[in-house]
């Protein structure tokens, strides 16, 4: 199988998570699309969070009309600092021979070299890029990007066409807390999760 992997906070699930992935499902022939919310994301040790069983719940409501979505706790049961190479041992050991592609918005490449065992991380799977505006892979990597077509099962970084989705989870946050609706950023049945449980109003339930 080919399987797009993606990891986040979700903090909401948002339509920016969802509608891009599906855009690129077929060019890159994901057979499964595994969405991975974080405990807490190395990158964002300062921020609090919704708790992890909150955004959990709300990508499998955003998901699961979808039997291609799936959604894993693999870095909610390990708790700690979510780091990508752990999370794709993990998995690599349940998928030995199927290809991973850890998706990745084009704002993270920049930074790519500073993830933890980076070298590790591409014996285990390929990157998936999805474009946002107009970053560059750093010189060093230049030579693994490739066509989405002629992947290998790891190692490379592909990109992928899809559209730009303008929303962003800090701004359904600050809609939230200022009583404006966010309707048109988030599935409905999300906007009512977090409207039933009061998640990120400034006086919450």
């Amino acid at each position: 199988m080919r399987i797009g992997i993606c990891g986040g906070t979700f903090d909401p699930f948002h339509r920016g998570h969802l509608d891009p992935i599906l855009h690129a499902r077929e060019s890159l022939q994901w057979d499964r699309i595994v969405y991975v919310p974080a405990f807490r994301q190395p990158f964002k040790t300062d921020r609090t969070t919704a708790s992890g069983p909150h955004r959990f719940a709300m990508a499998v409501i955003a998901t699961e009309s979808d039997a291609r979505l799936f959604v894993s706790d693999v870095e909610l049961e390990r708790g700690a600092i979510s780091y990508t190479v752990d999370t794709l041992e993990q998995l690599r050991g349940d998928h030995r021979d199927d290809t991973l592609d850890w998706v990745i918005g084009d704002d993270n490449l920049a930074k790519l070299l500073e993830w933890k065992s980076i070298d590790r991380i591409f014996e285990l799977a390929n990157f998936v890029v999805l474009t946002r505006g107009s970053a560059k892979v750093p010189a060093s990597l230049e030579t693994r990007v490739t066509e989405p077509a002629r992947r290998p099962a790891h190692g490379a970084i592909v990109f992928a066409e899809n559209p730009i989705v303008p929303v962003s989870s800090t701004e359904i946050r600050r809609r939230i807390g200022a009583a404006e609706s966010i309707d048109d950023l988030v599935d409905p049945r999300v906007a009512r999760y977090i409207h039933h449980y009061g998640l990120y109003r400034k006086d919450p339930v």
